[in-house]
């Protein structure tokens, strides 16, 4: 995925909207998809949450990725989202439901071996691409923890509308941002 967007970032795609054209498309696409197969449309509160989660998730989430990834080896990128775990143990505990020494045991092999697999490649960062990584970071496992009891969609549903919510904020951020389409080069 983070050596996917690098190649995405050379080829003349800007950050926001390159996340929210690829986002908007696949929930439209899944949303489409389950609708016609008469799966139930998300109710307002259900839009509500897949709003907060889409800002979360992929706006902040994904797009800060997207963002970093200019100035951050995919590599780098990569280690630094597989700390989002360890977070996510963070925020559990914050909410009261504590991770036990066999989980945060887990958790952190699961990091070391990330870090392993990595260890031969480039792990050059700029200070503004690493504050990018830790907000993607951050921002992505605090609406992991946060969707925990919320009214949500069933789960496909759910990820549609996640992606319909938040590949808009991305395209509107980006706009906003002065990010813009230019012609991109030829797959030929």
């Amino acid at each position: 995925t983070y050596l996917a967007i690098r190649f995405a970032l050379e080829g003349g795609f800007p950050p926001f909207l390159l996340g929210g054209i690829r986002f908007t498309i696949a929930g439209g696409l899944m949303y489409g998809f389950l609708r016609w197969r008469g799966m139930q449309a998300p109710s307002r509160a259900q839009w509500g949450n897949a709003v907060i989660l889409g800002i979360l998730l992929m706006l902040l989430g994904n797009g800060m990725v997207n963002l970093a990834e200019q100035t951050v080896s995919s590599g780098m990128a990569a280690v630094a989202v597989a700390s989002a775990p360890l977070w996510m143990g963070v925020f559990s505990a914050m909410r009261g439901d504590r991770p036990t020494r066999g989980e945060w045991l887990g958790l952190g092999i699961g990091f070391i071996g990330v870090l392993w697999l990595n260890a031969g490649s480039s792990l050059a960062a700029t200070p503004m691409g690493m504050i990018a990584l830790l907000v993607a970071t951050l921002a992505w496992s605090f609406g992991s923890i946060w969707s925990r009891g919320r009214d949500l969609a069933p789960p496909f549903m759910n990820a549609a509308a996640q992606m319909l919510c938040g590949g808009l904020a991305m395209i509107v951020s980006g706009l906003l941002i002065g990010e813009r389409l230019h012609a991109l080069p030829s797959m030929h």
